[in-house]
């Protein structure tokens, strides 16, 4: 690998701050367990980890500080009305640019999860400590690699069908419920030139973030969303002049726009 993976991951950090249970389970918050699991299986030093929240001066996400990042992951679940259209603008650029994005668990219904499907994103849910096991649909993904036929979770908030997202251009785990349910839980897709990978498993109140085999699902994931090859201006349409043609044209007709100006047409 030619250089580190930069790996934000973020968190709203609301819940660990005024829930004692969640905060019993998460004393450092869901970032710093998630930056731990993964950064325990990076053993060859590949990613330069860090976190962000909701609480930091632009919510930790910066101009500068997302044109540096290769892979943002993403929780949120109570303040996602509190994240600003302006942060949410810079996320979806840096997508269509080639920032990978990782969305969590109720992470379905941020701001910028629901930007880049451009759907609903809703579902059903229900809250009672019940059994899951996600299935693996695809083991030769590079996401699926080392994980086995599925992953047993003993407890576990559900979510079912319908998920009112776009079809996913892969399909990588479907959960099954202790109650009969079955539900998307690992699905991924492109956007521009950007890898989207969605992960249902991850209630703040179960110690998910804990599990060995859901820190190597995120792992291949951040490696699966890695892009090196960026678009540098995505949200220009240059003009090309006639001179700077691949090849030799006669100029017909009359244009509205002036010589090297950028704009859709």
């Amino acid at each position: 690998m030619s250089k580190e993976i930069s790996v934000v991951i973020w968190n709203e950090n609301v819940h660990e701050q005024e829930n004692e249970l969640v905060r019993s389970i998460y004393p450092n918050g869901i970032h710093s367990a998630i930056a731990e699991g993964i950064g325990s299986l990076d053993t060859d030093s590949e990613l330069r980890i860090s976190t962000a929240t909701l609480q930091e001066p632009e919510h930790g996400l910066t101009e500068e500080r997302l044109a540096k990042t290769d892979v943002l992951i993403w929780w949120g679940h109570r303040a996602h009305g509190d994240v600003s259209e302006e942060v949410v603008d810079r996320v979806q650029k840096r997508v269509l640019q080639g920032m990978g994005l990782i969305v969590l668990h109720s992470g379905h219904f941020s701001k910028i999860f629901k930007r880049m499907m451009g759907t609903s994103c809703a579902l059903k849910w229900r809250e009672a400590g019940e059994r899951e096991r996600l299935w693996v649909t695809n083991h030769g993904h590079p996401i699926t690699q080392g994980i086995g036929e599925c992953i047993e979770l003993e407890n576990t908030e559900m979510y079912g069908e319908p998920f009112g997202i776009p079809a996913p251009d892969e399909q990588v785990f479907i959960s099954w419920f202790e109650g009969g349910e079955v539900f998307r839980s690992g699905c991924c897709w492109h956007r521009g030139n950007g890898k989207i990978f969605y992960f249902r498993p991850g209630h703040e109140t179960y110690p998910i973030y804990h599990n060995e085999t859901i820190h190597r699902v995120i792992y291949n994931a951040v490696k699966w969303a890695y892009n090196p090859s960026r678009w540098t201006s995505v949200m220009d349409a240059p003009n090309v002049p006639v001179e700077k043609a691949p090849e030799t044209i006669e100029l017909k007709g009359g244009s509205v726009h002036a010589d090297g100006e950028a704009g859709f047409r």
